[in-house]
């Protein structure tokens, strides 16, 4: 990879740092149901990461809607700035962006979004706008991505040769782009079961979580506690399965998944820690996996919960999860079942880890509550 070579950093921001996508998630489909038209899932993806002028236009297009693109836009754009709000910083970015900027790297955000809406985009996320020292927009300059005037214009703007820029991009178009401008360039798709197409990319991750900035000449990270990363804590409900004795810990086979992720973004990806309410038997240490099973040809969750410390066995159990920290990434395995084993040095930090306050499990957390179950 780039070790000693990396001077700046450029980062993208809807799909890279910020979950912009599962904010707004259902907008364009409603709005089009309310003209009689289906949203066609595998069209939109391949518009991830262009600019909305150029998106709307084809939106317009394809769909046949009896407007223009602009009113499009007009009618739209309200839609989408309604939930920004709402929309979080993904696993890992907040970290990755204080450990940078503390330690002096030159930051750039560089979105085909237009200024104005990043500036809003930003305003919501407390000290992203002072950490980055050049920001632009799809309209800084003559054409967005995937042409590489954005990367080539943000690295001038820093001062520093592309070379010896990285980029992290999520989208194919940012990937594209980023390598024509000559930048190093990892990618962490935000859509998943999609690999083979980031090849052009120099490193492939699931999650920023995974990032290893040592790699790329930059400082490591020293944030670790008892080998285990404190992360904003997520929430997975609706589930339900078998709980599997071994020995000093349960495998839990989730039977029955309805799927309460809306607080969960598809770059969770990996083993973490945290707590697991078995209804009827109470909240126990847990090792949580996660995965996306490619091998039926479309991406599907996987979940895999150990409970540590517990030996019995139960059938039909509705349980919760708390996710508090993160351990590592999934091991490179044939298949998604053998990646997803657990070994025992991530039960002991689980053990160990778990008895540090800040992995505690919150007592405030409405979420996590028998009454839940109900």
């Amino acid at each position: 990879m780039g070790a000693d070579r990396i001077s700046a950093v450029i980062l993208d921001l809807d799909g890279t740092l910020l979950d912009t996508e599962r904010a707004t998630g259902g907008i364009l489909e409603e709005f089009l149901a309310r003209h009689g038209k289906a949203l066609d899932a595998a069209m939109e993806e391949k518009r991830l990461g262009k600019m909305h002028k150029e998106s709307a236009a084809a939106i317009v297009q394809d769909y046949g809607l009896p407007m223009t693109p602009e009113e499009f836009s007009e009618a739209i754009m309200p839609l989408f700035q309604e939930r920004w709000p709402q929309a979080k910083a993904l696993p890992g970015v907040n970290r990755l962006i204080k450990h940078l900027h503390n330690h002096g790297i030159p930051l750039a955000l560089a979105s085909n979004s237009i200024r104005e809406h990043i500036g809003i985009k930003i305003s919501y996320q407390q000290g992203w706008k002072e950490s980055f020292s050049v920001i632009l927009g799809g309209d800084d300059v003559s054409h967005g991505k995937p042409s590489p005037d954005i990367f080539l214009e943000a690295a001038k703007r820093l001062g520093v040769d592309i070379s010896k820029c990285l980029v992290i991009e999520d989208s194919l178009v940012g990937v594209r782009g980023a390598k024509d401008a000559g930048a190093e360039v990892v990618a962490v798709p935000s859509l998943q079961g999609q690999d083979e197409n980031y090849s052009i990319a120099n490193c492939l991750l699931h999650t920023l979580l995974e990032f290893q900035p040592e790699l790329w000449g930059l400082p490591a990270f020293e944030d670790g506690l008892q080998s285990a990363l404190p992360i904003e804590p997520l929430f997975i409900g609706g589930l339900g399965g078998e709980v599997v004795s071994y020995d000093g810990f349960s495998k839990i086979d989730i039977t029955a998944d309805t799927g309460s992720y809306e607080f969960i973004p598809h770059q969770v990806w990996g083993v973490f820690i945290g707590w697991a309410n078995i209804e009827m038997h109470g909240i126990y240490k847990v090792v949580i996996c996660i995965g996306w099973d490619t091998s039926s040809g479309a991406a599907k969750r996987v979940i895999l919960p150990y409970l540590i410390d517990h030996t019995e066995s139960h059938k039909n159990e509705r349980l919760q999860l708390f996710i508090v920290g993160y351990v590592r990434k999934l091991q490179n395995e044939g298949t998604m079942s053998e990646a997803l084993r657990v070994f025992e040095e991530d039960v002991n930090i689980a053990r160990a880890a778990l008895d540090i306050p800040v992995f505690s499990l919150p007592t405030s957390s409405s979420l996590f509550v028998e009454a839940a179950f109900d």
